[in-house]
């Protein structure tokens, strides 16, 4: 009846359904012994290993892929990006698979320069800024891409330290040069 109404077996929607609760519970043992790191958005290779799990996860639930399959690809998965993790000690290895921070904007200036290099417009911006809950642009010390893709805005008075901004490419421009 069910392969009438819905054209598939119903061993077929069973193998889906075990496969389905299979792969999640591995996502989330593979994920409580890798750390909470897995799914974290810190450098362009988390974001990636956040897309390939969810891939994964949607090719074994809907595939003729086994179970076991799919368990030991994301296994693959999660110990690369652990083995990642502890090669991005090093900086060498660190500087090939990240990038880095981006200055965007500072003391109340936008810098174009890198906000073309980055592809990010002026009204991305000042979306972010107006999230930030600024009111005015010279307030804002320091606007940054983060290698998440985030934006970072800092703004208001106060000190600003500068070794926050070590690994930010053009930090230099801070407070008329210094950085």
């Amino acid at each position: 009846m069910l392969e009438s109404l819905f054209g598939v077996p119903f061993d077929g929607l069973l193998l889906i359904l075990v496969s389905t609760v299979g792969v999640f519970a591995t996502v989330i043992t593979y994920t409580r012994i890798a750390g909470l790191r897995s799914f974290s958005k810190m450098s362009s290779f988390d974001f990636v290993m956040t897309v390939a799990v969810g891939s994964l996860v949607a090719t074994v639930a809907v595939s003729r892929s086994s179970l076991l399959e799919g368990m030991t690809a994301l296994a693959a998965l999660y110990l690369l990006q652990v083995a990642i993790a502890l090669l991005r000690r090093f900086s060498p290895f660190k500087q090939a698979v990240d990038n880095k921070p981006l200055l965007l904007m500072a003391d109340g200036t936008m810098l174009r320069d890198n906000m073309r290099r980055s592809r990010v417009t002026e009204d991305d911006v000042k979306s972010k800024l107006r999230s930030a809950n600024v009111r005015n642009l010279g307030s804002v010390r320091a606007v940054v891409l983060e290698t998440t893709g985030d934006i970072s805005v800092l703004h208001g008075p106060g000190e600003l330290d500068l070794s926050l901004f070590e690994d930010v490419r053009d930090a230099r421009r801070i407070g008329g040069g210094g950085a």
